[in-house]
């Protein structure tokens, strides 16, 4: 009889090997351009960008949380890192990533990585549609200018992408629609290009490939508080982007397969896989969405897709650098076009004008401020910080202060229904004719209302203060154990 801890480890490692292996190749082939283009946006050599992402696929397998998850050297990541680099070197980046990685792990240990919640669906949509469009326009470079001949092999390359599943399924041929059409693309595409001769660019143009295996080694830098006053901003930059984008590609990769992932563990693995990273001469990395998403489309559902992943990598630099060195890039750029258009959210075109206004904006606050600033991280605050304000607002117009008068008993009473926080204070305070109940009895029945914080305490107050100044008897009814507390805790006069 199986037990639980061996049917969970089948269905994490070994639910279909030959489909993860497939999807983890198409996922290594859609990490190539990118990683050496991030590691020339941190002003490194290719080699640290690839030797990093293989480091992080083999650890993240096995210490993330979210199966099929393909991290790697990030360009986030890079656009942090770069400055360091360029003022300090390449000794204190890797310092930076190993203070980066206990970051990371600390932030898992503490479980605070629910605080993913915070992060609203149409926040989250930004960020989707965001990172496809940077990885779209990644692909621009290789395509201006170019010649004939590969905008042909492009398009062939995208009819291969799309056609072949089609044709497999429409032919009954289950070859084609067994082996992921991604690797078909990169084979014919190389084919095609060797045998007419094509003066096509190749991988070998984008950056030296590395020639031999990473090293272990810890960082050259002093031991001193200086080191630590100069790596200590840029580390916590460096943790603090990292853990936005994986948490956030999680939730993307809980979304396409309808199962769960602990955020807290894909914490603490990134930050293991950060300083195993640093530790091998890479660059610090985390969540790649793009690459991702495609590792699903094409089957991978478990950890054995995201190990693969790095370990073809490092074959494909190492092993088959000569090999590799010949595949055109355009047929890479065909990849890429494939995973930008998997990932926009293509739905959010026909529902941005009938979802309500405010969270199409903090969605559009998300995509034009990453955009603007080529950094994942600031658009995702910015429309965090959006989502906010709109809810506050939202909340506060749900406020409702009702007046009723009885004129033979000399009282008046107002009923408060609604939240009273920050944000409804003053217009609570404003709902109070405070001149026109002088010198009667007033009751302020509270009790289908909640007083959240000190500024909703303090308005309380401040109207009870103000009616008996005015002469009134004043007295408030039914408020709930919780803003009573508060109201306890703060020593306002209002009971």
């Amino acid at each position: 009889m199986n037990s639980p801890f061996l049917t969970r480890l089948r269905a994490e490692w070994a639910s279909s090997i030959p489909r993860e292996l497939l999807a983890g190749a198409v996922a290594t082939f859609a990490l190539i351009p990118e990683v050496i283009a991030f590691s020339f946006v941190a002003g490194v050599d290719p080699s640290v960008g690839l030797f990093a992402s293989f480091v992080i696929s083999i650890v993240i397998a096995f210490a993330g949380a979210r199966p099929a998850m393909v991290s790697a050297a990030a360009g986030s990541v890079a656009l942090v890192a770069a400055p360091l680099v360029q003022s300090h070197g390449l000794e204190y980046l890797f310092a930076a990533g190993l203070l980066a990685g206990a970051v990371q792990v600390l932030f898992g240990l503490l479980r605070l990585g629910v605080l993913v919640r915070f992060v609203s669906s149409s926040v989250r949509t930004g960020f989707v549609n965001a990172l496809a469009v940077l990885i779209f326009s990644a692909q621009l470079p290789h395509l201006r200018g170019a010649s004939t001949a590969t905008w042909a092999m492009l398009a062939l390359g995208l009819v291969l992408i799309y056609g072949l599943p089609r044709l497999g399924a429409w032919l009954g041929w289950r070859a084609l629609t067994a082996i992921p059409s991604p690797l078909i693309c990169v084979l014919a595409l190389s084919a095609l290009s060797f045998a007419l001769g094509l003066a096509l660019p190749t991988v070998a143009d984008l950056g030296q490939l590395p020639d031999t295996l990473p090293m272990f080694g810890l960082p050259e830098v002093p031991l001193s508080l200086q080191t630590l006053q100069i790596i200590a901003l840029p580390a916590l930059a460096i943790a603090m982007v990292g853990l936005l984008e994986s948490v956030l590609t999680a939730a993307v990769i809980d979304e396409l397969t309808d199962t769960p992932s602990n955020k807290n563990r894909e914490c603490s693995g990134l930050g293991l896989a950060n300083l195993a990273a640093s530790c091998f001469g890479g660059i610090a990395g985390c969540g790649m969405i793009g690459q991702a998403v495609g590792n699903v489309k094409y089957g991978g559902r478990g950890r054995l897709s995201t190990l693969f992943a790095g370990v073809f990598l490092l074959i494909l630099m190492v092993a088959l650098k000569s090999w590799v060195s010949q595949v055109p890039v355009i047929a890479l750029v065909a990849i890429m076009v494939m995973v930008s258009a998997e990932t926009f959210d293509w739905k959010s075109l026909r529902t941005v004008v009938r979802h309500p206004r405010l969270s199409s904006a903090a969605m559009l606050a998300t995509v034009v401020v990453t955009l603007a600033s080529h950094n994942l991280a600031a658009g995702v605050a910015v429309g965090v910080l959006l989502s906010g304000v709109f809810f506050a607002v939202k909340v506060s117009q749900m406020l409702e202060v009702r007046c009723t008068d009885d004129d033979a008993a000399g009282t008046r009473t107002w009923l408060v229904s609604g939240q009273v926080f920050f944000a409804s204070a003053d217009a609570f305070v404003e709902a109070f004719d405070v001149l026109g109940a002088e010198h009667r009895r007033v009751t302020i029945d509270v009790s289908r209302a909640h007083f959240w914080d000190i500024t909703a305490v303090g308005a309380l107050d401040k109207v009870v203060q103000r009616l008996r100044h005015h002469g009134c008897a004043v007295e408030v009814l039914g408020l709930n154990a919780a803003s009573a507390v508060l109201l306890e805790r703060t020593g306002a006069g209002a009971g």
